[in-house]
């Protein structure tokens, strides 16, 4: 069985029962959150040697994938977390790396990004944090916006200016951090209602350079090289994975949906053009998200373009996957007697979760051109 079929079961079973509860009433799933720490896939990205699993990209997105299928909250929260724990694995000092990353492997420790800022929006690069030397340590003061995981996590990824080095820093802030506050009864999504985001306030939040997530001025590299990338395939993922749990239900309800003379939805050739478009949309999305995501496992040349393409690709046919599954729902889907409206309200933060995909689509022409 491969990684996605087992994720996909372990997820019909520990977390799809959840999932509607955590949609009605908008909070963060934590019994799906405590499945997938019990079978150990807070791990993924973390070195065996650590007492992970040694994941790569591909198995980053199968996950996802597998996950959003059943619920596109739990799926976008642990994305967030293996991105954050991988940028440890790959840019944390030695000292961090002994510290961290044995408790994520054990399911001890989820991890979180908080990067948007009200001011700089979806250019999450830009940040108006601001961190200053404090004797030895570093005063982190400013706030976050749109914090998914809020509350839930133990430690969040953030960005600020350097005042070491010309660039940006991440730093490791943890949760029980002196002068963290998070503003409660923010967050009342259209959809992926249940990742509990909200804005994060630092107030002198102090740390020691044994915090920052590689050396003074790495920030903007690592973003770059590491944080974009698995984070623009993961929402990739998520999004295939939506798509891919609407075309299901679509299918479904057109064969059993029957008239009285016995004949079914499915006769129908409209229906039946309809049902055309969302299964070439849905694996669409889900092969060149998987093909991207193997691309830059293997660092592949055009990889970087081709995880930009996939994420705008996915985005985009998740919502026409999900409007024309919709129609096909009629009044039941309306009515919400179907899980396309829940579908469909998650497939409208593609394109505004950041990076949009307006932001995404400059990226993807100047790596064309980067790369040409």
């Amino acid at each position: 069985m491969s990684r996605y079929e087992e994720v996909r079961e372990l997820a019909k079973k520990s977390v799809a029962p959840h999932t509607n509860a955590a949609d009605k009433e908008g909070r963060f799933p934590k019994e799906s959150f405590e499945a997938l720490r019990e079978a150990g896939y807070f791990g993924l990205m973390i070195p065996k040697e650590f007492g992970g699993s040694g994941g790569t990209l591909s198995d980053h997105a199968e996950v996802c994938m597998a996950l959003a299928e059943s619920c596109a909250t739990t799926a976008l929260c642990y994305m967030m977390h293996n991105v954050a724990s991988y940028s440890i694995v790959a840019s944390g000092s030695d000292e961090m790396k002994k510290e961290k990353l044995p408790a994520i492997a054990q399911g001890k420790k989820v991890m979180a990004l908080a990067f948007s800022e009200s001011g700089s929006g979806t250019h999450f690069y830009l940040p108006e944090l601001s961190a200053k030397k404090e004797g030895e340590k570093i005063a982190l003061n400013g706030r976050k916006s749109f914090v998914t995981t809020a509350r839930f996590a133990d430690e969040y990824l953030v960005d600020a200016n350097s005042i070491e080095a010309e660039g940006l820093d991440i730093w490791s802030v943890p949760s029980e951090a002196k002068g963290i506050v998070f503003e409660d009864a923010q967050w009342d999504g259209l959809g992926m209602r249940g990742n509990n985001s909200m804005p994060m306030s630092l107030e002198n939040v102090t740390l020691s350079s044994s915090d920052r997530v590689g050396k003074a001025g790495e920030g903007g590299a690592i973003l770059s090289n590491i944080i974009a990338p698995y984070f623009v395939t993961g929402l990739a993922a998520v999004y295939s994975g939506v798509a891919s749990a609407a075309q299901d239900v679509a299918i479904k309800y057109a064969k059993t949906r029957k008239y009285p003379d016995g004949s079914t939805l499915s006769g129908i050739p409209t229906v039946q053009e309809h049902l055309a478009k969302i299964y070439r949309l849905t694996q669409s999305a889900r092969h060149y998200t998987f093909a991207a995501a193997k691309n830059g496992t293997q660092n592949a040349p055009n990889a970087v373009a081709d995880m930009f393409a996939a994420r705008i690709n996915a985005s985009e046919n998740v919502v026409e996957v999900c409007r024309l599954a919709m129609k096909i729902g009629g009044g039941n889907a309306y009515a919400k007697r179907l899980p396309l409206e829940r579908y469909l309200r998650d497939s409208y933060a593609a394109a505004v979760m950041a990076p949009s995909t307006d932001v995404l689509a400059i990226w993807l022409a100047q790596a064309l051109i980067a790369e040409s």
